[in-house]
């Protein structure tokens, strides 16, 4: 079986911070240190029961029950609930209200109102699983003195998987609770497969292994806070970890296992020659992929990778020229643009950081030029004023004679600065640490020749720019 851990927080469907109670004695905003219902109230006051799966309406009138810490009114119903069970209640109506749960020992257990919603018009359903059996005391509490008005409430019992083994295809909800649930997937055939782990509740994270070694992580490349492993993966079993990232959080999540939507995998291109104008498409599970790509005439090239499994990162590398990227493209896509002579350049595709994989396309076209930019000569404390041409990058050379902590700046009122320090087995990339949209490289260098490129994010706008160097 799934390692369950046992339930004993809430999770908070939007809200806003209420003074709420269940009698007199409570205090105005709940914690999960706040006090019992008031035993003598409960006892002579006589509320309906809602039962689970039912739909129940109820109205906060100057007649309700009164929190006398904020004079905001609230109705009190019974519900009996079963050991092991997974509950959702959603309040619904033009109330502006809180829902507030108690065991039968009249401790709190869960409430929809919660610190990290404060900002939010209004607090709307809560999650509990139910350790124990019993008859239970649900609380709808107006939001403040001022609120009045009818409501219904929705009670359900939320359906979860209950076995560890999962099948291809599969979708499949579950609950974290400081801790993670563990899975068995067997892949019966060869192929391109994708997992994805959602959630509202916490920021989900998945783990994959297999055979021969297999291990894959990830923690947000499904966007926003969903995990995705997107991957080629061989028959046999695998063990799929669905947790909290930094191991913080719980509540509902969602799995959904499928073929990748792109499962032909002889059409994919992992090497060979990237022709101009000829995009392919590429499979990254790990390691870098490395292309060639040939050059007859002296030209501008352009290379672009594009994912939507992972973060692209291009490298190119020849003829004295090395250039990468991380997100000069859309999104997450890499972009690089470079003036080349004719000859022969590696290009080399992969993602950034430690995890990732998944489909990529990957693109190159070339405009010739007559000439490639000159190489400009940079000097300590003499700040040099120059233009971008759309596309373009002005490249200069400066000689470090003595080891220290020097400073690249370019600055600029017309483009996105961005700058690329190459030289003694350094190089270092930056966009906005100058503030604004201007760039800085601050780093140590030993002696020797550098070379600061100096571009627009992006690669495309034009403009006036000021490139410095300075030293401590």
């Amino acid at each position: 079986m799934a390692n369950r851990a046992p339930t004993i927080a809430l999770v908070a469907l939007g809200g806003a911070a209420a003074g709420f109670v269940a009698g007199w004695q409570l205090p105005a905003v709940m914690t999960a240190d706040a006090a019992p219902i008031d035993s003598a109230v409960a006892e002579d006051t006589a509320y309906a029961t809602l039962t689970l799966g039912e739909r129940l309406r109820g109205e906060i009138t100057s007649a309700s029950e009164l929190n006398g810490k904020d004079g905001s009114r609230f109705e009190r119903f019974s519900l009996p609930l079963e050991e092991g069970t997974l509950i959702e209640i959603e309040l619904g109506g033009p109330l502006q209200g809180t829902l507030t749960l108690y065991d039968d020992h009249e401790q709190m257990l869960a409430t929809s109102s919660d610190p990290a919603y404060y900002d939010a018009p209004r607090a709307s359903a809560l999650r509990r699983r139910i350790d124990e059996g019993g008859d239970y005391t649900l609380i709808v509490s107006g939001h403040d003195l001022h609120s009045y008005g009818p409501f219904t409430l929705t009670s359900r019992e939320m359906e979860l998987i209950e076995s560890d083994t999962l099948t291809m295809p599969m979708q499949a909800d579950g609950w974290l609770q400081d801790g993670a649930d563990n899975y068995t997937v067997t892949i019966e055939e060869s192929g391109l497969y994708q997992i994805e782990m959602r959630s509202s509740d916490v920021d989900a994270f998945l783990v994959l292994e297999g055979p021969n070694g297999y291990r894959r992580e990830d923690d947000d490349s499904a966007g926003n806070l969903d995990a995705r492993i997107a991957d080629f993966l061989e028959p046999g079993e695998y063990r799929l970890t669905a947790r909290a990232a930094y191991a913080e959080g719980s509540g509902l999540y969602t799995l959904e296992l499928a073929p990748h939507e792109y499962a032909d995998a002889d059409a994919l291109r992992n090497s060979g020659e990237l022709r101009l104008d000829e995009p392919l498409q590429g499979w990254l599970s790990g390691d870098a992929l490395v292309y060639q790509l040939e050059l007859e005439t002296r030209s501008a090239v352009t290379l672009e990778m594009l994912s939507d499994d992972f973060d692209s990162v291009l490298e190119l590398q020849g003829n004295n020229v090395f250039a990468s990227d991380d997100d000069g493209g859309e999104g997450l896509n890499a972009r690089l643009y470079y003036p080349l002579e004719p000859g022969s350049y590696t290009v080399t595709a992969r993602h950034h950081g430690d995890g990732g994989s998944g489909l990529f396309e990957l693109r190159a076209s070339a405009v010739e030029i007559d000439e490639l930019p000159e190489n400009g000569q940079l000097e300590v404390d003499h700040p040099i004023s120059a233009s971008l041409l759309p596309g373009g990058r002005s490249i200069y050379e400066f000689q470090v004679e003595q080891a220290g902590n020097y400073h690249l700046e370019m600055r600029s009122n017309d483009v996105d600065s961005y700058l690329e320090l190459e030289g003694e087995g350094v190089f270092l990339s930056d966009d906005d640490s100058a503030g604004d949209l201007n760039a800085r490289i601050s780093t140590h260098l030993e002696p020797g020749v550098y070379r600061a490129t100096a571009r627009s994010y992006g690669g495309s706008d034009s403009g006036a720019y000021t490139l410095s160097l300075s030293s401590e």
